[in-house]
């Protein structure tokens, strides 16, 4: 990176759509950006959707895909559990291969074929067929499905997050960035509300039989709008670059090793609070706090609703203040609060909401600038598939078995170590945070 100066620099945003660049070297940021905000949000909050649609459901996906146990009656949501985190290790691929078609072929190649491939594996989750009806092909089907949404989402976090931060202009990296994680939580939020809404409205028999299906087909059918919504934005990768010889498929991790292992510190705690707390809790709270199905749906849906709220705001404050401050205060303050806060939970509406909106204005210092940082880490030749690897790597070893090691430690009887486990990792990544170059007021780097 090169030297800060004694006050805010123009920060490089992005190339252009002619590739033009300033004479300080530093690349223009396309003419419409909002126009560019849009493209990576819709597309973004479709295939979250997609992907969060299977958390939600995960109880009913277990009772029909999944042969039940006559000694345990966790073994089925283990099973689900299971795929779940099966699916997040596919994601380190897609992040290293769309990653590497994003720097090679541009950014806007890949999101267009990562939201395609979304929608045809979640269209295939909603057609699996039933344990009973189909045996254990039932599962096989299913686990290649979130095989392929795993290598989906992957390669969206790579090619999105370069693709917004370079569209930024000066001073706005970290709003831009914010809006990875505002759209992501509009996807995780329709996900919640269709499912709340049709656990409420469906009848328990008509739900468990064909009702768990209904989200996955209809997100089939969103990826087709947030591809022809795409297929407008601007390219942000530069003539040079599109010129100059393609890099290797391994370049970012031959060559800046640092920086790739930087980016599994600045994730692993992030990752583990961000899936226990937006996907994982309702069902936590389901397990070790006797909390009714339908109100831990509906929290989940307004603490989200709240968490979105607090993305672009949050974004803004580094933008002013940095991103260092924002990072520690959700590193630490999960450190301190995620065994008291999970241990607060009871069968109350009420407390489950307090718990869930208290930890997302800590975790909103993590997620409303993650992809800024994570992209001014990397030079532009190989950011995408720079961060795409060693992001997904430490989300599929950290935030993809979330939801199992949980229902784990429940199954073992030891349910509180999982707060602990939490609030260490988290600790881990503080750390981290301390030795972090202040990036906020730096040119982004071609």
């Amino acid at each position: 990176m090169t030297a800060s100066s004694k006050g805010p620099e123009p920060e490089g945003g992005s190339v252009s759509a002619t590739g033009e660049a300033s004479r300080a070297g530093a690349v223009t940021p396309p003419a419409r950006p909002v126009r560019q905000l849009f493209a990576a949000s819709v597309g973004n909050a479709v295939e979250w959707y997609d992907w969060y649609t299977y958390t939600f459901l995960a109880t009913y996906i277990a009772a029909q895909i999944f042969p039940k146990s006559a000694s345990n009656s966790l073994v089925p949501l283990l099973s689900t559990f299971a795929v779940f985190a099966v699916g997040f290790f596919m994601r380190p691929v897609g992040g290293l291969l769309m990653g590497a078609v994003a720097d090679r072929r541009g950014r806007r190649a890949a999101l267009t074929v990562t939201i395609l491939l979304m929608g045809g594996s979640s269209l295939l989750v909603g057609l699996t067929p039933t344990y009973a009806a189909a045996g254990v092909l039932a599962p096989i089907v299913l686990v290649l499905a979130r095989l392929l949404q795993g290598l989906s989402v992957g390669g969206e976090f790579a090619a999105s997050t370069t693709f917004l931060v370079e569209s930024a202009g000066p001073g706005r990296r970290g709003l831009f960035s914010s809006f990875q994680y505002v759209s992501t939580t509009i996807g995780q939020l329709v996900a919640s509300g269709i499912a709340a809404l049709l656990v409420a409205n469906l009848a328990p028999a008509t739900m468990d039989s064909w009702g768990w299906r209904v989200p996955f087909v209809l997100g089939a059918v969103l990826s087709l709008v947030g591809f022809w919504v795409r297929r407008g934005a601007h390219e942000t990768r530069s003539e040079e670059q599109a010129k100059a010889p393609r890099p290797g498929l391994f370049e970012a991790l031959r060559r800046h090793p640092r920086e790739s292992l930087l980016i599994c510190g600045i994730t692993a705690g992030g990752t583990l609070a961000y899936y226990t707390w937006t996907s994982y809790l309702p069902t936590y709270a389901e397990l070790n706090a006797g909390v009714t199905k339908s109100d831990a749906l509906l929290a989940g849906t307004l603490s989200l609703t709240f968490f979105a709220v607090l993305q672009p705001l949050t974004g803004l404050a580094s933008d002013r203040f940095g991103r260092k401050p924002l990072l520690l205060m959700f590193g630490l303050g999960f450190a301190l609060l995620s065994v008291p806060l999970l241990r607060a939970l009871d069968d109350s509406f009420v407390t489950l909401l307090l718990v869930q909106c208290a930890g997302m204005i800590l975790l909103s210092g993590f997620t409303a600038i993650s992809a800024a940082v994570n992209a001014e880490v990397f030079p532009a030749r190989v950011r995408a598939a720079g961060i795409g690897f060693p992001y997904s790597l430490t989300v599929a070893l950290f935030g993809g078995t979330a939801p199992y090691i949980g229902t784990l430690f429940k199954d073992l009887g030891q349910a509180g170590l999982f707060p602990v486990y939490v609030a260490v990792l988290c600790l881990v990544s503080s750390a981290v945070y301390f030795r972090l170059p202040e990036t906020a007021h730096r040119p982004l780097e071609r």
